[in-house]
């Protein structure tokens, strides 16, 4: 199950894009985020959560603003276990 909603996080162009955002260990804001994308705040926000939820991003708030961060590790394990179950199994 979890395997699923990284995979279905990482599927959609939109949230790819956002994620290429992200520098090496970097945390973004939705400032920051917003003011490179095309996307209504709204939207943005939609996708964030997905990722969020799917362990993709981690969210830490900071006074007023939430910044995210990739989350390297969970994905890696994640994307680990659909090489291996292939590896195994195909």
């Amino acid at each position: 199950m979890r395997v699923s909603r990284v995979c279905v996080a990482l599927g959609d162009a939109h949230r790819q894009r956002i994620l290429l955002l992200f520098e090496a260990g970097e945390q973004l804001g939705m400032q920051q985020i917003l003011a490179t994308s095309p996307l209504s705040r709204t939207a943005v926000s939609h996708h964030l959560r997905v990722m969020r939820e799917a362990g993709v991003l981690r969210a830490v708030k900071i006074g007023k603003e939430v910044f995210y961060s990739i989350d390297k590790d969970y994905v890696r394990e994640q994307l680990s276990a659909v090489i291996d179950y292939i590896d195994e199994e195909l």
